[in-house]
């Protein structure tokens, strides 16, 4: 659907949302009001998939990173005294729910509508009408999609501002990102050039979203909090969690090469099909996994029972060909658990790379038996990940970055057509 038609169905949209006695009483789009009145906005997620992860259903297994990072900054804005609402598919949930100080709003089911026809219905209506009823000042979406031109189209429409977050370093690389279909991906393409703000992780997506979009963005990092009652010791395993989908660049099979290789050392293999049903991927993985006597291989396991393995951890593995900046590194950076990786995030304390990036199995290999061997090494790598994560990673200072932001936002005119 080209963008004038997007915009034309979204106009239609709300013509038929309102009365002509609401259309005389508004004359035109909805104001924001002004910044003195409004010290803290009103923020919206346009999160599709967060109710699974945001109300810590254990039975679903749609837990992306991307969520995980949108529930915890939702919650920080809460207790910072932000309105916060999120928009999220139809899980069985309440129409409207209000968990943790968020109003949670729900759309369409995730499989709802006939083939074609329900790109338009009921997802580009249904949402249109999710955001036009939440009446945020600020709505913030993540990850590339086709809904990235939606918001921001609604935003422009309305005299809203929007935000897009990118959740992988390919969402700004020209057919490259994780998109499905041509449209969607020109969609999405069309909304990055409307966005106001563009939040990026790392200086890798900084300088590609300038070198091929020509869009200037705010770096600020992603944030994370230990679990209470947390008690991370020395560790004495390597673990590996991430999804296993077909198709993916998450490449568990080399976890399992450096089990073969290191037979006296113990790995633990977290992760599920990422809710795709017979899974190919997932089943290979498994099976493998079964027949190496040093693995253990648990498949899907809600958050809650990820957390305490991080605490028997003694190294995080990465085998990923790209990565934005993933949750199980905050997650072991916390902890003071170093990580062994294939993929170079750009994190790096006092100018040198935080953690070792390696080119292959057998460097990898060295570098975890080095790990466990060599004490010293340990202790300053796990040292360096704890200073590292207090002063980028915290929530702390993750929201201030992020108030700063939209401070900046709320102030500026909004930007109409």
């Amino acid at each position: 659907m080209p963008l004038a038609n997007m915009l034309k169905l979204g106009l239609t949209l709300n013509r038929l949302e309102r009365t002509d006695a609401e259309a005389r009483r508004d004359g035109g789009p909805l104001p924001l009001l002004p910044a003195d009145d409004l010290p803290r906005p009103h923020i919206c997620f346009v999160a599709p998939n967060i109710w699974p992860v945001f109300s810590h259903d254990p039975d679903n297994e749609l837990i992306g990173g991307a969520e995980v990072q949108q529930s915890i900054l939702a919650r920080a804005l809460v207790r910072a005294g932000y309105r916060v609402s999120m928009i999220s598919l139809d899980f069985g949930q309440p129409q409207r729910v209000l968990l943790d100080g968020v109003m949670v709003h729900k759309a369409y089911r995730p499989n709802a509508g006939l083939r074609v026809l329900r790109f338009v219905h009921p997802r580009v209506t249904t949402l249109w009408r999710a955001m036009r009823a939440v009446d945020a000042d600020v709505y913030y979406q993540r990850c590339s999609a086709m809904l990235t031109a939606l918001v921001a189209v609604f935003c422009r429409s309305y005299g809203r501002r929007s935000i897009f977050a990118s959740a992988c370093d390919l969402d700004f690389v020209p057919g490259r990102q994780p998109i499905r279909y041509l449209r969607d991906r020109w969609l999405f393409e069309r909304g990055l050039a409307l966005v106001d703000r563009i939040v990026v992780q790392n200086v890798t997506q900084q300088r590609d979203c300038c070198a091929n979009y020509g869009r200037e963005s705010t770096q600020i990092a992603s944030c994370y909090e230990l679990p209470a009652g947390v008690s991370p010791g020395t560790g004495d395993c390597v673990l590996w969690v991430a999804s296993m989908r077909e198709r993916d660049y998450k490449r568990p099979e080399l976890f399992l090469e450096l089990a073969r290789r290191l037979p006296r050392r113990r790995f633990v293999m977290i992760g599920g099909a990422g809710g795709d049903v017979g899974n190919a991927c997932f089943e290979r993985i498994r099976n493998e996994a079964a027949a190496i006597p040093n693995v253990e291989f648990t498949g899907f396991l809600p958050l809650a029972r990820v957390e305490p393995y991080f605490d028997r951890a003694r190294v995080l593995v990465n085998t990923s060909i790209h990565e934005g900046m993933p949750n199980t590194f905050l997650q072991s950076w916390a902890r003071g658990v170093p990580t062994v990786a294939f993929v170079d995030t750009g994190a790096r304390l006092r100018g040198e790379p935080l953690y070792r990036v390696v080119g292959g199995v057998e460097e990898a290999a060295a570098e975890l038996e080095r790990l466990f061997t060599d004490e010293e090494h340990w202790q300053r790598a796990s040292a360096r990940c704890r200073e590292y994560f207090s002063c980028t990673h915290s929530t702390s200072t993750v929201l201030a970055r992020f108030e700063g932001l939209l401070n900046e936002l709320i102030h500026e005119p909004a930007r109409g057509w």
